[in-house]
């Protein structure tokens, strides 16, 4: 037996010891707001959901969503609303890629984490960190980046202004690197939609009267120059916040239903004092600095 082949049979092998589930169309679950997830996210709507679901429209059968993040709203306006057409985005190449890779080949996705779960050390963390993802396939780019998320320092998803991850170890004892329940459910949620790499002007271009927008933003510093992280090359502070700002204005001239999060600060307020602005409370968890994790005030923002 050649090389070649002997490899593909150490990798079917490998995938059959995973043991995953049929998918069960018709599953429900008691909490509504109970979502899969793929990654940590700074700013992940899922522990806020019982609370933003409240802010939902009664029917959505456009779904857009230009700030995909962990994409814990999206998933749950699928599995409650199932609308026709879903629109996702994020200028955050590494993070869309991994959500296609999830939707369309995730056996495959599944046996490299193995391996790299298999693997898991300081030494193989930075190893994994050091290689450029451009010169990897889609399906090895998507594993680097769940790898990396869920083992570096705090969750947290930050890159310098070369645009290069340089988080750095996360002292994890057993980190979850992926749960195939959760793929599984991923997969079958985003089997129709349009995940693609854009700007969020750009994603809602062809956006309908019936369609129902969700916007989540890099949210605005309580303190100016107080980010902890950055998700791309990029800033996303007064400038882009006030085009998002013209950009919400136009949907709602156009018949749309939109919705939007953000920090509760007097600068976000202001650019939408004509709109629905309403207040949740959410638990920061992610934040390099342990004392500034807790409970703080959001803004909810809607045009209906």
């Amino acid at each position: 037996m050649n090389i070649k082949k002997l490899r593909e049979l150490r990798k079917q092998r490998l995938l059959e010891s995973i043991k995953i589930p049929k998918y069960n169309k018709d599953v429900t679950i008691d909490m509504p707001f109970e979502v899969p997830t793929f990654v940590k996210w700074a700013g992940g709507k899922r522990q806020l959901l019982p609370q933003l679901s409240k802010f939902l429209p009664k029917k959505v059968e456009g779904y857009f969503e230009p700030f995909i993040g962990g994409g814990a709203m999206a998933f749950y306006i699928i599995k409650k609303y199932n609308p026709e057409r879903v629109f996702l985005s994020d200028i955050n190449e590494e993070l869309i890629n991994a959500l296609n890779i999830i939707r369309t080949k995730t056996n495959e996705l599944m046996t490299i984490l193995l391996q790299y779960r298999n693997s898991h050390s300081e030494k193989f963390y930075y190893q994994m960190r050091d290689k450029d993802p451009i010169k990897l396939n889609d399906i090895e780019r998507a594993a680097r980046f769940i790898y990396l998320n869920k083992t570096g320092y705090n969750g947290l998803y930050r890159v310098n202004s070369k645009g290069k991850f340089n988080v750095p170890f996360g002292r994890y004892k057993n980190p979850s690197i992926f749960s195939e329940k959760d793929f599984r459910e991923i997969s079958y949620l985003l089997k129709n939609a349009h995940i693609e790499v854009k700007q969020f002007y750009e994603a809602v271009s062809n956006a309908k009267s019936s369609d129902f927008i969700y916007f989540d933003p890099p949210y605005y510093p309580l303190k100016k120059g107080k980010n902890f992280t950055k998700y791309t090359k990029g800033d996303f502070l007064d400038k882009e916040q006030e085009k998002l700002a013209e950009v919400f204005k136009d949907l709602d001239r156009r018949g749309c239903k939109v919705m939007l999060s953000n920090s509760d600060t007097d600068f976000i307020k202001g650019l939408y004092t004509d709109y629905i602005i309403n207040k949740v409370k959410a638990k920061r968890m992610i934040n390099c600095d342990a004392t500034k994790r807790g409970e703080i005030d959001e803004v909810v923002i809607t045009n209906y």
